[in-house]
């Protein structure tokens, strides 16, 4: 049993929720209400455990795996996914046996990070691509949600799965959902130019790039910024000197192009939000070299 409408229920749920809060979405008063299959609510997924099985499934396989901020696993990012590693205990334990159920059955679940407390981001369709008892762990990969199955029962292990999820087409950056848990809560949710406020509309903005090899994923290589400055940093249309003073570009303060332009020419001059901590402000050096690389696209 494959429990194919059960994990239907679940994906679409969580495109509500997703729509509701943002990519990131709070334990309380989201996930802990379950979502509702023929009549029930069931969980999406354990806080107390990584590995999750649903009372109301018939069939073997996990639904959800999730990774807490103080995870003494240690799951990682790879070029191939996500490794993660069995509940210690071997793999006969039941919650080891349900995730390498899902790896013989080849269902989709739900991988949710926990980008702070209480806040997690659900990746899905995952698939377990592979299974290593001896290194108990296995290997995540994440797929493209396309559109769920009609038929309300399970079905047998074919292509349709292919057809009904593209499998392996999205790569996503665990360690960004992280940063992005840290970086915001630092900054008391709220972007460090414009002071929005809108969490969904915050992103964590590398200083140095994360391909770099300064890019660290730390507080202090990174800005709250709302999607609009971001856009902008990014661009070296608004550069932070290392005096957390915000400029802009010559030829944006040069232009006239109504309101949107103006939100970005009104930060010129303004001196940058920064956290409380000084331990988390962003690293000076980092910036002198960032705020070269505007002057030169400035």
């Amino acid at each position: 049993m494959r429990d194919e409408h059960l994990r239907n229920a679940c994906f679409l749920w969580l495109e509500v929720l997703r729509a509701r809060f943002g990519d990131d979405i709070p334990y309380r008063g989201g996930l802990d209400e379950g979502f509702p299959v023929r009549g029930r609510r069931v969980p999406f997924l354990s806080p107390q455990k990584g590995i999750f099985r649903a009372a109301a499934q018939e069939g073997p396989a996990a639904l959800s795996v999730n990774t807490s901020t103080r995870s003494p696993y240690g799951d990682e990012e790879t070029e191939l996914g996500f490794l993660y590693a069995y509940r210690a205990g071997g793999a006969e334990l039941p919650d080891n046996r349900s995730l390498r159920a899902a790896f013989a059955l080849q269902v989709p679940i739900v991988y949710f990070i926990a980008t702070r407390p209480g806040w997690y981001r659900a990746l899905y369709p995952v698939y377990v691509a592979d299974d290593d008892p001896v290194a108990g762990r296995v290997l995540l990969t994440s797929g493209r949600l396309v559109g769920p199955p009609d038929e309300p029962e399970p079905a047998p292990i074919t292509d349709e799965v292919e057809r009904r999820y593209a499998v392996r087409e999205a790569k996503v950056r665990l360690h960004q959902a992280r940063f992005r848990g840290l970086v915001l809560p630092a900054y008391r949710d709220r972007c460090a130019i414009c002071s929005l406020r809108e969490i969904r509309l915050l992103d964590a903005a590398h200083i140095a790039p994360d391909a770099h090899d300064v890019g660290r994923a730390t507080v202090s290589n990174g800005l709250s910024l709302c999607s609009i400055h971001h856009r902008a940093f990014d661009q070296d249309l608004v550069g932070v000197n290392p005096d957390y003073v915000v400029k802009v570009a010559a030829r944006l303060l040069e232009d006239e192009d109504g309101p949107m332009l103006s939100l970005l020419k009104d930060a010129h001059d303004r001196t940058l939000i920064t956290p409380d901590r000084v331990s988390h402000r962003p690293d000076r050096e980092l910036l002198a070299v960032r705020y070269e690389r505007f002057l030169g696209g400035a």
